[in-house]
Order: structure tokens, then C-alpha cells, then sequence
């Protein structure tokens, strides 16, 4: 009998499997290993590893220092206690690398150069089994693992393809069926004979029923859809949200206004195109996420509610930044266009429009009055002392407004630092230019504009150190007082719109002029008259 050479590293391997009473080989010199037991421990070794089974080796392989473990979820399987399995790394070929990825199911795994995957997890085709005992086990290109806990280590059935080859079904038999029961077999249609009246009317109440239905699915899916969408459109039947959302009193008076602005609308330039000095770019090449009357509802929610950009971003669905650059995009162009429509009225159409009221003080061509605006205090102690106003103890914006004795908004100045006089506001806004002898402007007494004013002025009389005021002073002081009291009251429009309830940002001054411009002008558009008495009906 020939004598075969076995070394200690396939001894071990083949004791390794060898069962409950069998343990591990120590390190041992080589000995001569009869062939015919050599062969009764192959054929054991065959007959007990599967490389699909799930079975875990619990002898303690001792000819590795280092141990591999397999990556795929579920499977603890390790070189140090399965020497039977071998363990295989990730190719090298990324399309094969992302197929394995996919199959083991840890699509964004990092892998590493050791990063294994065990041989119970291939087909055994896939496998290529060693010459030799020493040898290794390699697996075939393009190999995929396929075995895994979550399918029970076996593979899906294919369904056969479409062009192969089918086993026809057995004919039935009258014993397969009910004898008793016979199906009625559809017969060819005989186009010849006429079909039921009865059953042609029934058909055309189903087709009209369902058509019912589609039309009344499709309306409530268009309900949905403009529900679902934040804009004017999603309002247009309610004049009281229309009020709450803009400051407009009505949907009818909201689209006479876009009447009158959207003319401009190519002309307008958004801030976009003045960042990259393409003010000569056509506007219907910029990219727009809303519509532009949707812009100016927004614009408008923004000056109405003093929303948050992001609010107005989630509602809109839009991003921030985009809600940002439409907000000041629409202030410089209402300012522009708004401010390009002259609001001071000559003298004789004041007189021609005069109200009965003002019939003692005639002569009277705007009513002028200061509003202040609070704004955040700066970090310069000498910016701090000029915004300080006395009158609202905080840091505030300060402005001059003229009403005409009808109630329109007729001057507008810009903001100046809160502590500015109203001596010196009056002199620097420019109403001086606009003002001639013949003409009387009612002030306040705050407004000592005697030497600077060319006209008459009306303004409460004050004590001069004296004890109490004369009866014709006090008549006086009353009469201005409720004539006054209007231009607050248009002052107080102008504040119902809640973007000024808040401190102004000091990120926002380089556009809170055109805001509050814009503000005091819609208070031209959003309304009626200021006094409903004084409305003249139309001829």
C-alpha cells in the first residue's frame, strides 16, 4: 500500500469537522497518513459541509494568527472558528462591486482590503474548489453572493421565458368538472340582430352617471390643486382675506391696481440682473419660480402680516433666498413706478375737491405731519445718540408725511435718524420747493416753520406763560385738532401694516426707504376715502 504524506495544516482541517469527538490536532510532525483513511476523512469531509448551510463550527481553528469575518448582515461567520469556509474579497471591477453591494443589502458600505465575504453565500458553481489540500478556494469572474439568511440560503425559481417551450395543460374531462353545472360559453356576436332596447338604455344611464363623475372628480381635483397652491388665486372669492392678506379692501380694488402696474412689468429689473449688470437682459429670459402677480402677493403679505421669509418660503414653496430677492426686487419697482406718478396736487384741484369742513381754513393746500418707525439700536454709542428719539425713548427712523384736506397721501419724505427735529426735517425733505405764497399748510406745534415756509400756517395756539388760553384760541386749537386728526389717521394706515409693529432690522436699511415709500403710497390704492363723507359720487 503506498504511503501518503499529509501535512498538519490538512490533518487539521479535515478533524475539524470531524464531530463531537474529535478535537483539534496538536502541532505534530509529519507522519505518513494511510491512503484508505485519508480517503474514509474525505469522503466524511464531503458528506458533512455544505456551503449553503447555515451551520456554525464551534472548534477553534489554531493554524491563523488573524481572524476574517464575513460582512454581510446576519452572518457571523469567522475564519477563527469555520476553517471550513473560505472568505473572499470585494472585486476590483466596480459594476461587480456595486452588484454585491446590492445583494449582501449594504448599498453605502465602506469597503476596505479586508473586507470579506464568506463562501456560504455563492452558488457552488460559482466556486472553483482547490487542487490541492493546501490550495484555495477562488470564485469564477463576475461572481455574485446569492445565499443569504432573508432568502433561507436558497435561490428564486425563474419563471420560464417567453419563447421557451411550455407543457400544454391535460384537456378536461367532463369528471374534472360539475356534470350538473354547465358554463355558458359567449358566442360569437351576431351584428345582424338588434340588442335590447332595455339593455342599450341602461348602458347610456351608466355612461352619463359615470361621465357625472368624472367631471364632478375632476372639478374637485382642480379645488385641490388651487387649495393646495398659496397664491392670490387660492383668496379671489373673499374680499376679507383679501384684506387680511394685502391691506386691499376688496379683490376687485387689488386687480385694478395690477391693471395699472402690469404694463411696467418688462421693464422690470429684478435684483439679480442689477448684481450682474444685465439691465438690458429681456425680463422674460430670467428664470421665475412664481407667477408675477403671485410675487406681488407675497410682496404684499410681507408689508400686510410681516411675515418671516421663511414662512413665506414654506408657503410659497420656494426657497428663502428666493422669497429674499423677490421682496426687493418688488420694493425698488412699486418705488420706481409708484413714485414715478406725481401725488402732489396742484392748488385749484385741492380747492375744486375741498371738503365742507375745511371751508374756514380754505386756503389750507396739506397737512403735515412726523411719524417714527422703531428700528434696532446700532453697536456705535455716536449712532446710537443720533437715531435716540426723546419722544419714543428708543432708537427709531423718522419721517414727514402730507395729506391733501381730501385725504390722499401728497409728500412723502425719506427717513432721517430718529433724534431730527421737525424744524429740521421740513427743511431738508424738500415740501419747501413745493410750497407758494397763497398757500397754508396746518402743522403741529412741534413745527415753529415760521421763517422758513412762504405761506400761511395753521397751528394750535400754545399759553405763552399764560395761565389759560382765550376763548377764540380755544375754538381755534379745536377746529385744526379735528381737521389734524385725519392726516393721523392716515398715518395710522399706513402702521396697520404690520412689517412696522416690529423692530426694523439693521440688515433692512439699505431698503427701508423703499418699504416705507411704498407703504405710504399703496395707502392710495388699498382703500376708500379716508372720510367717506367727503366722497363725491361719480356723474
Amino acid at each position: 500500500m503506498p504511503v501518503v504524506m499529509v501535512t498538519q495544516k490538512a490533518i487539521n482541517r479535515l478533524y475539524a469537522h470531524g464531530g463531537d469527538d474529535v478535537l483539534p490536532l496538536k502541532s505534530q510532525p509529519a507522519k505518513p497518513f494511510p491512503l484508505a483513511l485519508r480517503r474514509l476523512f474525505t469522503k466524511r469531509y464531503n458528506s458533512n459541509y455544505n456551503m449553503t448551510s447555515k451551520k456554525t463550527f464551534k472548534f477553534q481553528r489554531t493554524i491563523y494568527s488573524t481572524a476574517e469575518h464575513c460582512c454581510v448582515p446576519l452572518c457571523q461567520a469567522s475564519s477563527k472558528y469555520n476553517s471550513l469556509l473560505s472568505f473572499h474579497t470585494f472585486p476590483s471591477d466596480a459594476e461587480i462591486r456595486r452588484k454585491w453591494l446590492v445583494a449582501i443589502r449594504r448599498d453605502k458600505f465602506t469597503v476596505t482590503p479586508h473586507t470579506r465575504v464568506c463562501s456560504r453565500h455563492f452558488n457552488k458553481e460559482d466556486v472553483r474548489e482547490p487542487l490541492s489540500e493546501t490550495g484555495r478556494r477562488l470564485l469564477n469572474k463576475g461572481a455574485v453572493p446569492a445565499l443569504f439568511e432573508w432568502n433561507n440560503f436558497t435561490l428564486p425559481t425563474s419563471r420560464p421565458g417567453v419563447w421557451e417551450r411550455r407543457e400544454r395543460p391535460p384537456p378536461m374531462t367532463e369528471d374534472d368538472g360539475d356534470a350538473g353545472e354547465k358554463a355558458d360559453i359567449p358566442m360569437d356576436h351576431d351584428y345582424a340582430s338588434a340588442s335590447d332596447p332595455a339593455v342599450v338604455d341602461l348602458a347610456l344611464d351608466d355612461n352619463m352617471s359615470l361621465r357625472d363623475e368624472i367631471l364632478k372628480l375632476r372639478e374637485h381635483v382642480e379645488k385641490l390643486t388651487m387649495n393646495q397652491r398659496f397664491g392670490i388665486h387660492r383668496f379671489a372669492a373673499s374680499d376679507k382675506d383679501i384684506r387680511f392678506f394685502t391691506r386691499f379692501a376688496s379683490y376687485d380694488l387689488l386687480m385694478r391696481f395690477w391693471a395699472l402696474i402690469e404694463p411696467s412689468l418688462p421693464n422690470m429689473v429684478s435684483v439679480t440682473q442689477a448684481q450682474r449688470g444685465t439691465f438690458t437682459e429681456p425680463s422674460s429670459t430670467v428664470t421665475r419660480f412664481l407667477q408675477p402677480i403671485d410675487e406681488m402677493f407675497m410682496f404684499l403679505n410681507y408689508l400686510a402680516l410681516g411675515s418671516k421669509q421663511r414662512d413665506l418660503a414654506d408657503r410659497y414653496g420656494v426657497h428663502q433666498s428666493t422669497v429674499s430677492r423677490i421682496i426687493t426686487t418688488w420694493s425698488n419697482f412699486l418705488y420706481t413706478v409708484l413714485g414715478s406718478v406725481r401725488i402732489w396736487i396742484p392748488e385749484e384741484k385741492i380747492r375744486a375737491h375741498l371738503p365742507a369742513e375745511f371751508k374756514d381754513y380754505a386756503d389750507t393746500t396739506v397737512i403735515l405731519d412726523c411719524t417714527e418707525l422703531r428700528c434696532q439700536c446700532p453697536s456705535s454709542p455716536l449712532l446710537q445718540s443720533e437715531m435716540f428719539s426723546a419722544y419714543k425713548s428708543h432708537c427709531t427712523l423718522k419721517g414727514l408725511l402730507g395729506v391733501a384736506p381730501h385725504g390722499a397721501v401728497t409728500f412723502i419724505s425719506q427717513l432721517y435718524a430718529g433724534s431730527i427735529s421737525d424744524k429740521q426735517i421740513t427743511r431738508e425733505s424738500g415740501i419747501l420747493s413745493l410750497l407758494r405764497p397763497g398757500m397754508a399748510i396746518m402743522v403741529d406745534r412741534g413745527f415753529l416753520v415760521d421763517d422758513l415756509v412762504p405761506c400761511k400756517i395753521y397751528r394750535p395756539a400754545f399759553l405763552s406763560g399764560r395761565s389759560q388760553m382765550s376763548a377764540c384760541e380755544v375754538r381755534e386749537t379745536q377746529a385744526i385738532a379735528r381737521l389734524r386728526v385725519h392726516v393721523e389717521r392716515l398715518i395710522r394706515r399706513v402702521k396697520e401694516h404690520k412689517f412696522f409693529d416690529t423692530e426694523i432690522p439693521l440688515r433692512l436699511f439699505g431698503n427701508i426707504n423703499q418699504l416705507y415709500t411704498v407703504a405710504c403710497l399703496l395707502t392710495n390704492y388699498e382703500n376708500g376715502p379716508l372720510v367717506k363723507a367727503w366722497a363725491k359720487k361719480p356723474e
